[in-house]
């Protein structure tokens, strides 16, 4: 397979990486609007460099990753889709509801594949706890518990332009909550602080947020959120049933002091962040999109996972500037 790479940040040049790995692709070509970036990791990779979008689009793909920046996503899935050539984009579709809306409007009856980047979907915890779920062994679900705790915040330039802690953060618990617990959220309450840099209050954002959603069976979930865990990067998830309870996330690298006498500290160290915790899930996506676009299996998380996620983050942000509960019907009427 030959399979084109559009934005060579971080995260696409370690997307890049995984898939010249991989045995079923011949060869991969990478393109960003900084033409001089993608050819130095381009040269760095020993993989190809087209000369700008408009050469990666004529050369050939059986399918593209997108890795650019959010503003460029739904042009690119649209032109991809257009094009016939199956699409893997990082969240989010687009930077709203109503962008995403619309790029939905355009794929759904294209007959291209396209799937969106929720790499929690692919780590074994997460889908161990789902199995548990679905088998009936933890009976029924009466509480959720999610978290993703940064170690330290991003750059301040990235925060006003990321959507807000929300949407950038908080979407990857809202969509591992919907799709391990196979339950839709129908009310979010959200609350935020900022005890951290100025830079958030500047770009009207929070460092630290609790969110409690309730799920269509009255289900409870709690997400918690911060850029501020200086203990490390702590991503956890707790499925509590009637009958047992399934844990994500603790394991030997799990960022947890005990202060309880006796007992062993975990040996560590903590993880640095997303990229260590779940570089075995990225691979993993990576790979099922080789089958997506082969055409040998179907997308495992579409554009529609990802608006009901963004739905969430969205009611989140209206919960916590309105200090009050939101339902997500509110959000269903928009264009």
């Amino acid at each position: 397979m030959r399979v084109g790479l559009a934005g060579t940040g971080r995260i696409g040049a370690a997307h890049a990486e995984t898939l010249h790995g991989f045995a079923e692709v011949s060869s991969v070509v990478l393109a960003d609007v900084d033409t001089a970036r993608a050819q130095a990791t381009a040269a760095a990779l020993g993989v190809e460099a087209a000369d700008g979008l408009d050469a990666l689009f004529d050369a050939g793909l059986d399918g593209l990753v997108i890795t650019a920046a959010t503003d460029a996503h739904p042009e690119l899935i649209i032109r991809a889709v257009d094009a016939g050539i199956p699409v893997f984009c990082e969240k989010p579709v687009a930077a709203d509801i109503a962008g995403t809306l619309a790029v939905l409007d355009r794929v759904t009856d294209a007959g291209v594949p396209v799937q969106i980047g929720f790499q929690r979907r692919f780590d074994a915890g997460y889908q161990a706890a789902k199995a548990a779920v679905d088998s009936g062994e933890l009976g029924w679900l009466h509480s959720v518990r999610a978290t993703t705790l940064d170690p330290a915040p991003p750059p301040a330039g990235y925060v006003p332009r990321s959507g807000g802690l929300f949407r950038d953060c908080g979407v990857h618990d809202f969509d591992i909550i919907r799709w391990v617990t196979g339950r839709e959220v129908t009310e979010v309450y959200a609350v935020g602080r900022n005890k951290g840099e100025r830079f958030f209050t500047d770009a009207d954002d929070v460092d630290t947020a609790a969110v409690v959603l309730t799920l269509y069976d009255d289900t409870l979930a709690t997400v918690s959120l911060t850029r501020y865990n200086g203990a490390g990067y702590d991503v956890r998830f707790e499925a509590l049933g009637s009958a047992g309870n399934a844990v994500v996330g603790l394991d030997d690298h799990a960022p947890l002091r005990t202060v309880e006498p006796g007992v062993a500290p975990l040996p560590g160290p903590p993880y640095p962040g997303f990229m260590t915790r779940f570089r075995a899930a990225y691979t993993a996506e990576l790979r099922v999109f080789l089958e997506v676009a082969a055409g040998t299996r179907p997308s495992p998380a579409g554009v529609v996972d990802a608006l009901e996620a963004f739905r969430v983050a969205e009611a989140c942000e209206l919960s916590r500037r309105e200090r009050r509960p939101v339902g997500l019907a509110e959000l269903r009427a928009c264009p």
